[in-house]
């Protein structure tokens, strides 16, 4: 059975279906992402912490220093907390994609690295950890996680959206 982050970029993936590239693109204004934007943000952010997850599987250093209040509960509810996070930069920032085909590249590139990483978390020793700004401390199978956790948090923000282009 695969993880939930792995299970969660497939439903990316099988999601894009559901739309033309002008809907992916639609509805980006100067506060508020097009879903194609969304899609661009978890992307970037699964990334990110993948990138993390590897420095922490290649990392000897220990670290003693935990999650935050708001780390230990994200991680205990396995759910995003339920708040707009406003970013420093503006939604305009982040690109809308160029076509569906190269949305759906990044995501199996993606959910290769999962893959490739999945049966390999338990080698990873947890006290090697890399510094989340909100979460606090955490070590390779939790950016793993977070994967999943942050992308199904924006899955509420791409059915707002998808209610407006219902409307249109």
């Amino acid at each position: 059975m695969p993880s939930e982050s792995v299970a969660t970029i497939e439903l990316y993936i099988k999601n894009l279906d559901r739309y033309t590239i002008e809907q992916i693109r639609a509805n980006s204004t100067d506060d508020q992402w097009s879903i194609g934007q969304v899609y661009m943000h978890v992307i970037k952010a699964a990334n990110e912490y993948i990138a993390h997850m590897e420095a922490c599987a290649a990392d000897t250093r220990e670290v003693a220093e935990g999650k935050t209040e708001d780390g230990m509960k994200t991680f205990a509810a396995k759910m995003w907390p339920d708040v707009r996070v406003r970013l420093a930069e503006p939604p305009r920032a982040t690109p809308n994609p160029e076509s569906k085909g190269a949305l759906v590249t990044e995501l199996e590139q993606v959910l290769a690295k999962l893959h490739q990483w999945e049966d390999r978390l338990d080698a990873i020793n947890p006290a090697c950890k890399r510094r989340h700004g909100w979460f606090g401390w955490l070590n390779g199978r939790e950016w793993f996680e977070m994967v999943g956790l942050h992308a199904r948090h924006h899955l509420k923000q791409i059915a707002s959206l998808d209610r407006l282009l219902a409307e249109q």
